[in-house]
């Protein structure tokens, strides 16, 4: 019996760009393997689910969609994709979010990494390999300068080489990661860098897969909130690790 394969997308207040997000996905690659798209929506009260229940419609079983009752924040969100991954026997799972920032096609690349690997544990998608395809993509000056820093101060305090540490591209290879892993990581937007610090005090293998993304007009004010709390998780795990 093949692998499963569960591509899990992530959405709030995602809109129409969740069905650009679902055009975009290779399935000229997914076709002969064992896969299942899972959208989890985390209470959107914008169209977002209506573009959900038309992606249903029109990919029948293979779609499969979870909505909220309430707001759990990001982090509880792809938990709770995780959670069923485990409890339906995926040996694989690829975290798409439904925002179209990141690009569906790199999800075959990450995968098929994890396929062929058989000491890896996760792929991630890095938008710093090529730091002027960052630029191209519009990422903004602050968030570009400050993901250097950051990335740097985590390199440095853990002896690794990781190009970019804020990623939230992610692929997982579910046979080489134990559910418990994912219990205790933060519930909100530090849940990518609780994850990669868990797997490294665990000695697990990621390896970044070059990625081009796009930055629209949106602005976020957790960024700042983001980049002093990586900062100090980054700190407290050198200190008490």
């Amino acid at each position: 019996m093949k692998d499963k394969i569960l591509i899990f997308i992530i959405t709030y207040k995602a809109s129409y760009r969740v069905k650009k997000v679902v055009q975009k996905i290779p399935f000229r690659y997914f076709k002969n393997k064992n896969f299942k798209i899972y959208i989890s929506d985390d209470d959107s009260k914008d169209d977002t689910i209506n573009y959900i229940k038309q992606i249903k419609k029109k990919y029948k079983s293979k779609v499969l969609v979870n909505f909220n009752k309430k707001n759990v924040g990001y982090g509880a969100n792809i938990k709770k994709c995780i959670n069923y991954a485990y409890k339906n026997r995926f040996s694989y799972a690829v975290m798409i979010h439904g925002d179209n920032q990141y690009d569906p096609k790199y999800s075959s690349i990450m995968i098929e990494n994890l396929i062929k690997s058989k000491n890896l544990n996760a792929t991630v998608g890095s938008r710093m390999t090529n730091k002027m395809d960052a630029i191209k993509g519009k990422m903004p000056f602050y968030k570009f300068i400050g993901n250097i820093f950051l990335t740097g101060i985590f390199n440095f305090l853990n002896d690794t080489k990781f190009t970019d540490c804020h990623t939230g591209y992610w692929a997982y290879n579910l046979k080489l990661i134990d559910k418990e892993t994912f219990k205790n990581l933060d519930n909100n937007f530090c849940f990518d860098i609780d994850l990669r610090l868990k797997l490294i005090s665990e000695k697990k293998h990621i390896r970044e897969i070059p990625i081009k993304t796009f930055y629209g007009t949106e602005r976020s004010s957790v960024h700042l909130i983001y980049a002093i709390r990586f900062f100090l998780k980054t700190i407290t795990f050198k200190l008490f690790n």
